[in-house]
């Protein structure tokens, strides 16, 4: 049986193959910073997304969506700034995505939270 690391991995590699697919550059994953981390740092057009990984098998247990609670939110929002302000990045345009990996679907949501 894989351990959540190597499921989280192989959940971000087809994460990143489907935003290159969506027409995204890559800019970094696994962001970290004391405070915390972003699983996928991603650019398209104007935008610069920060974007949290879920995946799970089926819905059992609920939408993989629901794991990004608000204290994950906040952890997600405190290291973008982290990464904004050492790539003196302050007028551009961001977002914070949820990638969520439901068995073999995936679905990207733009903007989930503020």
């Amino acid at each position: 049986m894989q351990n959540n690391r190597k499921k989280g991995d192989i959940a971000e590699k087809k994460a990143i193959d489907f935003l290159i697919n969506k027409g995204y550059s890559i800019i970094a994953n696994n962001y970290q910073k004391q405070i915390g981390e972003i699983d996928i740092i991603a650019k398209k057009d104007t935008y610069v997304c920060f974007i949290e990984v879920k995946y799970r098998k089926n819905i059992n247990k609920g939408y993989p969506r629901e794991a990004v609670s608000l204290k994950k939110q906040e952890k997600i929002k405190n290291t973008a700034l982290y990464f904004i302000q050492e790539n003196n990045l302050n007028n551009v345009d961001f977002s914070f995505d949820v990638i969520e990996i439901i068995g073999d679907n995936i679905t990207h949501i733009e903007s989930a939270f503020y």
